[in-house]
């Protein structure tokens, strides 16, 4: 959006929802959610990922039925809310409240969360 800046491109943020893990995706965190794998603290337990094998089976799932494109824009945030405002996209959070599944989504993350708190620190 263009009250915000970031210093990754757009590769680096594909790359890293594809490769990376839910702690730095809030895509994968979704779709992590979603799809039942178990929130987890990691290292100094601030951070939460569905674990080595979690993000790995994520990775895959990714690879097998999630697809990514896109068409250049010189203001690409001009777009971006349009489109949130005027299509049902139910995986994005922001900007999406009056989207019918934003509320279920956001509590479905909150529960994982939740349940992470309680369970003990993973490697």
């Amino acid at each position: 959006m263009s009250n915000r800046t970031s210093t990754q491109n757009l590769r680096k943020r594909v790359r890293y929802h594809y490769r990376g893990n839910a702690a730095g995706s809030t895509l994968r965190l979704t779709l992590g959610c979603l799809l039942g794998l178990e929130l987890r603290r990691v290292g100094s337990g601030k951070r939460m990922t569905f674990g080595k094998g979690g993000e790995a089976s994520l990775t895959q799932w990714m690879a097998d039925n999630a697809l990514v494109c896109w068409i250049e824009r010189s203001e690409p945030w001009n777009l971006e809310s349009q489109l949130i405002s005027q299509l049902n996209l139910p995986l994005n959070l922001d900007q999406n409240r009056h989207n019918a599944f934003h509320s279920r989504l956001k509590e479905l993350r909150a529960q994982a969360r939740r349940r992470a708190r309680e369970l003990p620190i993973t490697s």
